[in-house]
Formats: C-alpha cells, sequence, structure tokens
C-alpha cells in the first residue's frame, strides 16, 4: 500500500509540474545569438501627414526668426505630450510642418519643398541647400525632429496606449518596455505587428523567447502608425470558459491526485473484508 502511495504522490507532482510554463522568459537562445548581426537598422521616412519640427539657425538673428515658426505643444493621447525643445528666436520656439497630401511642406520664404520619402537627415540637407541656392543663408544650420509620429501597442500588456515616436532606431523593445512589459498572461511567442507599407496591409510576427528571429525581422524597427498587437496565451484564453480552466489547471491536477489516493486507500481497506 505505501508503495501505492508513493506512485500516485510522484504520477500527481509529475503532472503538476508539467503544467508549468516554458514560454514566459525571453531571450531563451542568447548563447546560440551571441555574434549575430542585427539587421540593418530602417530608418523612417516622412509620409503625408507627418509633422516635423524645422529649427533654422544662423549668425543673423532676423534671418533666423524669419524662417522659425512661433512654439506649439503637441499632445498624443494620454501617454505622451509632446514639445519639441529647440533654440529660442524672437518668437519663442518651434513649432511644426505637416507633411501636405502630395508630399510637401509649405517653408517660409522658400515655399514648398518636397518632403515626402525623405529622412530627417536628407530634409536637413534640403533646407540647407535651398537656403544656400536661393541666396539667403550660407551657414544656416538645420534641425529637424518628429512632431506627432507614434506607435500603438495594445493587448496583454501593462500600459496599452499610444506612444511616440521620438527619433530613429527605435525598437520592438522600446515599445515593449512603453507599455510597461507585457502581463503575465501575453503570449510571447506570437507578439503581432501591423504595419502599412505603401497603402499594403502587412502583418509580421515576433517571437520574443527567440533572440535571433527577434533581431533577423523586418519588424524590429519600428515605423510610423505601427500597431503591436500582444494576444492572450492559452491561459488567459481558457479564463474565458471555467470548466476549460479547471480542467487543465495545476489545481485540478492535485485535485485528482487526491482523489485517486483517496480512492485506491479505500479500495485496499474494502478488499481486507473480501
Amino acid at each position: 500500500m505505501k508503495k501505492l502511495l508513493l506512485i500516485s504522490v510522484a504520477v500527481t507532482a509529475l503532472v503538476a509540474s508539467c503544467s508549468t510554463p516554458k514560454n514566459i522568459t525571453y531571450f531563451q537562445d542568447t548563447e546560440q545569438a551571441d555574434g549575430a548581426e542585427i539587421v540593418q537598422r530602417t530608418e523612417i521616412r516622412l509620409q503625408p501627414g507627418d509633422q516635423v519640427s524645422v529649427i533654422v539657425n544662423t549668425q543673423s538673428p532676423k534671418l533666423t526668426e524669419l524662417f522659425n515658426l512661433p512654439y506649439v505643444t503637441h499632445r498624443l493621447g494620454q501617454n505622451a505630450d509632446i514639445s519639441i525643445s529647440g533654440t529660442s528666436t524672437g518668437s519663442g520656439q518651434m513649432s511644426g510642418y505637416t507633411v501636405d497630401s502630395e508630399g510637401n511642406i509649405d517653408f517660409p520664404v522658400l515655399g514648398k519643398l518636397h518632403a515626402a520619402g525623405l529622412t530627417k537627415a536628407e530634409l536637413s540637407s534640403l533646407v540647407k541647400k535651398e537656403l544656400k541656392d536661393q541666396g539667403q543663408a550660407n551657414d544656416a544650420v538645420v534641425t529637424v525632429e518628429f512632431m506627432n509620429l507614434s506607435y500603438k501597442v495594445i493587448g496583454e500588456v501593462n500600459r496599452p496606449g499610444r506612444y511616440a515616436i521620438s527619433k530613429d532606431g527605435m525598437t520592438i523593445l522600446d515599445a515593449i518596455a512603453s507599455a510597461g512589459d507585457l502581463s503575465i498572461q501575453g503570449n510571447r511567442e506570437n507578439v503581432k505587428l501591423l504595419r502599412n507599407e505603401n497603402g499594403i496591409q502587412k502583418t509580421y510576427e515576433l517571437d520574443l523567447l527567440s533572440t535571433r528571429s527577434l533581431i533577423y525581422s523586418p519588424a524590429y524597427y519600428l515605423q510610423q502608425d505601427d500597431v503591436i498587437y500582444v494576444e492572450p496565451n492559452d491561459f488567459r484564453k481558457r479564463q474565458t470558459n471555467v470548466n476549460g480552466n479547471n480542467v487543465r489547471s495545476a489545481s485540478f491536477w492535485l485535485s485528482l491526485g487526491s482523489f485517486v489516493t483517496s480512492t485506491i486507500l479505500v479500495v485496499q481497506r474494502i478488499s481486507k473484508y473480501i
């Protein structure tokens, strides 16, 4: 009888241990990924509707003021208040230029400049070139910053919401950190990133357990208007079905083991009288 009891307890413990999740820890292949080359960084290129701050500084305060707009604070929802810091002028700090439907920005004195498809550095170079070519300034220092660019994080994270893209090179890991990490119920093996690429909707799947898979993904670096969705894991899904959750939970297996043990004891006692 003692032997049967030990077997029953061992089986119960084994079954309970099998229900322990193995897919919680990030980067489970770091040793194999050491030395791997990260996918080339994709810089953000401006699109219609994007807004940028363009700050021009010259040796002439009056000329500097001519090319710079008054300061305005921009808000991106409750999670991201954006104010562009820059060089103060007589009019204050800088506001932004919105890329219109044709891909242009309307810049003081210089007129319309085609900005769509350009990076921050390329737009800065374009403004400097136009200032020089049009005889306005040869010594201009032009600084371009993003203003209204953002991404969204939804699903099983601790702080879902809309967050600002403040610089090039922001990654999926930056997005997860901004959202307060995945909840314990989040599926780390299949994080989805939805992206509009030239009018075509694309969906990328990211495995946070695999370092190699992550750093090789074209969705490793964020783009404006990306939507990141963390789906619930199986445990979370089963919580919508009480019976399904109970059948698969550790407490269920422990209760079942206790029931089996009790049944064996009763059978053993009964067999003595048969």
